[in-house]
């Protein structure tokens, strides 16, 4: 992608990654800025004519009843991005900092926000520039949307704060200034409409909810292989099955499963077999429902990217400035709670598959924890207590944040969202069942070895030779980590997918 163009109404999730990930530039159309010229010429007006309003002739908050000298509103701006530059612990990672920029920008670029274009220019060049706001992670409660964090973003905009440039950490005016830029005084309106939003929050759950939709198609693929190397059944991903309880998702997996497995002679190799267990078997009907569950979250997020979010909003055409709560992120907190269990629920599926293929009374014949001289070799045993481990931790994370609010702003703000919480642990649970699929794709691809000379099918053949030309067959226990270290690098790398996906369509 060579370019985003921001108007406020038609940004997509993939441009979103694009910029936080491939650090594609973008630009505002000369529309977009006169939108927001037109905009702030009705906060000048209000001004002039004396109205009351709110974050603008008032202080904010529960202080909201406090009026504010047309001499001091300068001043009030700066001092709502330094009193709220509040956030802490770790810093978020440079692609949610970039996406949260993006989405602020975008959402700003409407033209219900009052901010001079030269804001949106801002924004713009920092993008450019790479000119990355240091934005802890903590401290959010998702309603006024993303205070402290938005507060860091702000201050590299007049230049406080911290920011990173060119792979350095610099003050927010020198960061600037390497980059060529100034810093921004901020006028009446402006400060409010930086700090108010749910722009974090977004940022971070768009980059989880690209994430998952990649994970899923490979699990898919790894759920594929297990099923080979288990010789289980054919007959639960018949089409006729998925037809008749007709969810989109399911009817997609059932099908993708067909083609990965299609020639194989391991599927349906043991005669015997009457039914398979429920991690073979209702795999379409598992990793259906989880597609059904992304392809809410991606509706709902497409919306609040493209939002107007502070407060209050300005509607030029009528002259009004409306106060509501747009800044409330429980969209995005419910959301980003549905995601957390549902990929939570991923991971529960593959790691019962990986104790399967390990179990030698489970596992149709192979080998005790997938090795041949067991007793003198360990094999592949601890790869299931490593993935217990983190499936266990993500039951813990999947707890709902969206259930949960503490009052701030002395009651004021009686209701909180805790969106960003909910989309950093998330993006937590996204990093833990990444690694629990590289594991099961490491241990379904030793027992298609084992299982020679039945061969896997066309799809599952292919997913095998790419772990093959990174790991090599465990014959004799050797040290597993760089094992796992290039498998997780390989799953999030999607070199499995681009491999099958001519095969899947």
């Amino acid at each position: 992608m060579a370019l985003v163009i921001v108007d406020g109404m038609n940004l997509t999730i993939e441009e979103t990654v694009a910029v936080a990930r491939e650090l594609t530039d973008v630009r505002v159309s000369q529309q977009t800025l006169q939108r927001a010229e037109s905009s702030r010429e009705s906060v000048e007006r209000a001004i002039a004519d004396g109205r009351t309003i709110y974050g603008v002739t008032t202080g904010f908050g529960a202080l909201a009843n406090r009026t504010i000298r047309a001499s001091e509103i300068q001043t009030l701006q700066k001092n709502i991005i330094l009193s709220h530059h509040t956030a802490v612990g770790q810093p978020l990672p440079e692609d949610a900092v970039r996406a949260s920029m993006l989405i602020r920008l975008n959402s700003l670029a409407r033209g219900n926000s009052g901010v001079r274009p030269e804001i949106l220019t801002m924004l713009v060049e920092m993008l450019n520039h790479r000119v990355h706001p240091v934005v802890p992670e903590q401290g959010s409660v998702g309603a006024s949307g993303d205070l402290s964090q938005l507060a860091h973003m702000a201050a590299v905009m007049i230049g406080f704060g911290q920011a990173q440039h060119n792979k350095g950490v610099f003050d927010g005016r020198e960061a600037l200034e390497r980059a060529g830029l100034a810093p921004l005084t901020l006028e009446a309106k402006e400060g409010l409409a930086l700090t108010n939003g749910t722009s974090v929050s977004a940022g971070s759950a768009v980059l989880a909810l690209w994430d998952s939709e990649r994970l899923l198609e490979t699990a898919e693929v790894a759920g594929a292989m297990s099923l080979e190397a288990l010789k289980g059944m054919s007959q639960p991903f018949e089409e006729e099955i998925h037809t008749a309880r007709p969810y989109k998702g399911q009817i997609v997996t059932a099908a993708r499963l067909r083609k990965l497995t299609k020639g194989s002679s391991l599927v349906d190799s043991d005669v015997m077999k009457v039914q398979d267990a429920y991690s073979l078997r209702c795999i379409p009907q598992v990793y259906g429902a989880i597609r059904e569950a992304l392809a809410f979250v991606r509706r709902l997020l497409h919306i609040e990217i493209n939002s107007a979010t502070d407060n209050p909003l300005i509607f030029p055409e009528r002259g009004l400035f409306l106060s509501g709560g747009n800044f409330h992120g429980h969209s995005v907190a419910l959301t980003m709670d549905l995601l957390s269990t549902s990929i939570a629920s991923l991971g529960n599926i593959c790691e019962r598959r990986i104790f399967r293929l390990l179990n030698e009374h489970l596992s149709d014949g192979l080998p005790a924890f997938l090795v041949k001289k067991t007793g003198l070799n360990t094999g592949y045993m601890m790869l299931q207590y490593t993935a217990a481990s983190l499936a266990s931790e993500n039951k813990i994370l999947a707890h709902p944040a969206s259930v949960d609010t503490i009052s701030t702003s002395a009651d004021q703000e009686d209701f909180n969202s805790m969106s960003l919480i909910s989309a950093t642990k998330a993006s937590r649970i996204v990093r833990n069942v990444e690694k629990i699929v590289a594991i099961e794709l490491l241990c379904a691809a030793q027992a298609l070895d084992l299982r020679e000379p039945l061969k896997p099918g066309l799809g599952t053949k292919e997913a095998k030779a790419v772990v093959r030309s990174r790991v090599p067959l465990l014959e004799e226990d050797r040290d597993l980590s760089e094992d796992l270290r290039l498998m997780f690098e390989l799953v999030r790398s999607g070199e499995i997918l681009r491999r099958v996906g001519s095969l899947l369509g």
